[in-house]
């Protein structure tokens, strides 16, 4: 099931508003007409009690009208034609609107979502929208990525809510069924981001993302344990975020070294002074030396690859190099953030 961002209220709350609306009417006309029921002659001549009143009010409002009860007086006949007919009216707007938007509301939902297939394409997949899944999403948005290109793959009823409410398109189902990544157009997709709480969930959804796209499709998993980091990567992770290690040698550098963890921060948190970025090697830097360059390079990527830029060994640029580098975030503007 796909759920795309909320643009309006619920069929739901449309439909008890409506109703609630129908009810109110009814109880109004019946108060009108109970006010008024000695202008009213009923077939026994008994006068009209109050369930005669809801009686009349109903089959009135609904059109059906059996003439067991008319208006014979000059004044219950003016309310007929003052608020009656009126409020006749207004119920049968009530009911045809109810009717037409349960009616289309599906029908709409499915333009939607084939206006929003054609347009996907390159998109990125991201299955939990747990506290890793929304940071991961906000880390993408933070560098300027497209929400209509991001898809959630999550079971959780509230977190459903949260990103069709945050404006995110999301697919209620298991990461780990075929049917549901099938459904979130993985073959498709430019990455697969795994941010679930299990290890073995994340192998699994692993295991079904290769198998789906021939590992043409970038795979990148978190997972808790360093143990089964290397599990995943044997089942097609192209990378893989070890959350616990990661977090523990964060806590070491805070004991040990507070400024430099102040610096980590500093260039993981976008806006903030320095920020991490990655662009493409010029022509004029070709054959130089990443050290010898105005922006401080701290790593060299050569076909996929992390060349050491440290030690006796010298590293030139090559045509095609990626260079990662520390810049300021008041030129923003240059490179791409990682």
């Amino acid at each position: 099931m796909i759920r795309l961002p909320l643009v309006r209220q619920g069929p739901l709350r449309a439909l008890a508003v409506r109703v609630v609306a129908a009810v109110v009417l009814v109880l109004l006309t019946v108060l009108v007409i109970y006010i008024d029921r000695d202008g009213y002659r009923d077939l026994n001549e008994d006068g009209l009690s109050l369930l005669d009143c809801f009686y009349y009010a109903v089959v009135s409002l609904s059109t059906t009208g059996y003439g067991d009860i008319t208006p014979v007086t000059p004044d219950a006949r003016l309310v007929n034609i003052v608020f009656i007919t009126p409020a006749r009216v207004l119920f049968l707007i009530i009911l045809v609107g109810t009717t037409l938007e349960v009616l289309t509301d599906q029908y709409r939902k499915n333009i939607r979502v084939t206006r929003w297939r054609r347009k996907l394409k390159d998109h990125i997949i991201v299955c939990g929208y747990g506290t890793k899944g929304r940071a991961a999403i906000s880390a993408l948005l933070e560098t300027g990525y497209d929400k209509s290109r991001i898809v959630i793959v999550e079971n959780r009823e509230e977190a459903l809510r949260q990103a069709a409410a945050n404006g995110l398109v999301a697919i209620e189902g298991n990461a780990t069924r075929s049917a549901v990544l099938l459904e979130a157009d993985v073959k498709n997709a430019k990455s697969v981001i795994i941010a679930t709480d299990s290890d073995e969930a994340s192998v699994l959804i692993t295991l079904t993302v290769r198998q789906l796209t021939a590992g043409q499709v970038r795979i990148i998993a978190a997972v808790r344990e360093q143990e089964n980091a290397a599990l995943l990567k044997q089942s097609g992770a192209h990378h893989v975020i070890v959350s616990s290690s990661t977090a523990g040698r964060l806590l070491g550098l805070t004991t040990t070294t507070p400024p430099l963890i102040d610096v980590v921060e500093d260039l993981l948190t976008p806006g903030q002074g320095m920020a991490l970025a990655m662009r493409s090697a010029e022509r004029d830097e070709v054959g130089r030396n990443p050290r010898e360059l105005q922006t401080l390079v701290v790593a060299l990527i050569r076909r996929g690859k992390v060349m050491p830029l440290g030690g006796q060994q010298s590293i030139t640029i090559d045509t095609g190099d990626m260079l990662i580098y520390i810049r300021d975030e008041e030129n923003s503007g240059l490179g791409v953030a990682v």
